[in-house]
């Protein structure tokens, strides 16, 4: 980043049965921005994990507060409820969130760092290669061509979640979506409102914890219902809900 104060950085993580990979995630996160932002914060919501998630995050807690605060859901909400809760608490001038599954590695934070100009609002990742069970890259690249020719969006891969953003774009926006559609919602409206969009590479690992929410069958359901309510009130009838409105 070249502007002034632009390393006033918000660093959310939505964590739901994450345990096994918060550690070496919060490890990796706490130390790149060490090195790259002198002032931050790092947020983690649980999101009504029945792990042990809350009290990894205890202990971590208590090692880097207080710029460690963690948000926890009595009750599981989505991951677009955990996505909107983080945006919702974030403080600082850009917002970064990645997910909690270790999927991604905050190290790479600096490319996306390094795009962020004046007048560019989002920085957005492409997965470099998707590291998934073959079934769940074909469902992938369904919904991403799907979600892409629905909603007119311009950015290659929307359901990369390794992404930062202007905070004050953000104030502008209103979400709603509570499953993984908020990422559609999400960058429909930041490129609605005009600002500069960039894209950058990153890797993607294999999920080594866990299974993966959005593809088991009540998720997928769910997600492709929202995705229906969406387009009709982003782009079959966005007059009835207010043309080109960022706040719904």
């Amino acid at each position: 980043m070249t502007e002034d104060g632009a390393r006033s950085l918000s660093v959310f993580f939505p964590a739901y049965n994450d345990a096994p990979a918060l550690p070496a995630l919060l490890e990796k996160t706490f130390a790149v921005l060490q090195e790259h932002a002198p002032d931050y914060e790092v947020i983690v919501v649980n999101d009504g994990s029945r792990d042990n998630t809350e009290t990894v995050l205890r202990e971590f807690e208590d090692r880097y507060a207080p710029q460690l605060r963690v948000i926890t859901h009595p009750h599981n909400r989505g991951y677009g409820g955990a996505l909107r809760s983080g945006f919702a608490a974030a403080t600082k001038e850009f917002v970064f969130y990645t997910d909690g599954d270790g999927q991604y590695d905050p190290r790479e934070l600096p490319r996306l760092l390094e795009r962020m100009q004046p007048g560019i609002g989002l920085v957005n990742g492409y997965k470099l290669e998707r590291h998934d069970p073959l079934h769940r890259i074909w469902i992938g690249r369904l919904y991403n061509r799907l979600a892409r020719t629905l909603f007119r969006i311009r950015i290659s891969d929307i359901d990369c979640d390794f992404r930062l953003i202007r905070r004050s774009l953000l104030e502008g926006i209103t979400l709603t979506s509570t499953s993984g559609t908020i990422c559609v919602e999400l960058v429909r409206k930041i490129e609605l409102s005009g600002c500069g969009v960039v894209e950058v590479g990153v890797h993607h690992y294999p999920r080594l914890h866990g299974r993966s929410q959005f593809f088991r069958t009540r998720s997928l359901l769910t997600t492709f219902g929202q995705l229906l309510r969406l387009w009709i009130r982003l782009v079959a009838a966005p007059a009835v809900f207010g043309k080109n409105r960022l706040r719904s």
